[in-house]
């Protein structure tokens, strides 16, 4: 594997519909590529915004239909939140972590710990009332779409599924990989040496992580381009998943 590249290309994909349930991801992104002049090319990575998978896997819910516990209205009372939507986040988290300042910070059932268990208003087509969930198994999601690329175009690349996520150390949205297929999620410097020979002990960069946050770039959040690829980065190849970026709960400097 190379240590470094010359060059490396972020490219957003434009012209991708509004994703309905059932609709072929992969098949998509192969169409829209080819129309785009920029085609598919062997590894690549192709960051896909979680919301048009959720929608592609029908997560999303009308809040007029859902019947909140009294747990969940005597949350939103004391959050100023939703109880409907506050049912939501419980039904898809494993815990509280934390309530404070109107935010309802949550493990969810794969294990990320985030606001309002990834639960989304924006970008989702029709009344306010209807909100996004995340994927229910985000990797699977990542290798369907691989498997479905490589039966369209015959070659490998590298599937990352992104959300949007608060970080605990500094101000600010990052895009971060919540699904991946393809490749390893981290780069392990560790018994390799700087460039004054001193031995790395610790250093493990989150590249998934570092790929989505790039590919937000040419995201943007109102553009309509969920889907960029990320051309010439040498990604550690293999089979990787998002929970690997997790800390263990023992081990959460945070928690």
């Amino acid at each position: 594997m190379k240590n470094c590249m010359d060059k490396i290309e972020i490219i957003g994909l434009r012209g991708i519909p509004d994703i309905k349930e059932n609709d072929d991801i992969a098949e998509i992104i192969c169409r829209k590529a080819d129309e785009q002049g920029v085609g598919l090319r062997e590894g690549d990575v192709i960051v896909i915004a979680s919301k048009i998978v959720s929608k592609a896997e029908g997560r999303l819910v009308r809040l007029d239909e859902v019947e909140p516990s009294p747990f969940a209205v005597k949350i939103g009372e004391d959050m100023h939140k939703t109880p409907e939507l506050v049912e939501l986040i419980l039904r898809e988290s494993r815990k509280i972590v934390k309530m404070k300042f109107r935010h309802l910070i949550v493990e969810t059932k794969h294990g990320f710990v985030c606001a309002n268990a990834g639960i989304d208003r924006s970008n989702v087509a029709g009344e306010r009332n209807i909100v996004a969930l995340l994927p229910e198994n985000p990797d699977e999601s990542a290798k369907r779409i691989r498997e479905g690329i490589k039966r369209r175009k015959n070659i490998e690349v590298a599937v990352i599924i992104s959300d949007t996520f608060g970080r605990a150390w500094r101000r600010g949205h990052v895009n971060f990989a919540i699904g991946i297929s393809g490749m390893k999620p981290i780069k392990d410097y560790r018994g390799t040496r700087d460039i004054y020979g001193y031995t790395l002990r610790i250093t493990q960069m989150a590249v998934a992580d570092e790929l989505a946050a790039a590919a937000e770039l040419a995201m943007g959040k109102s553009d309509r381009i969920p889907v960029v690829i990320i051309r010439g980065y040498d990604y550690p190849r293999g089979d990787g998943s998002s929970k690997e970026l997790i800390y263990p709960e023992e081990k959460d400097l945070f928690r």
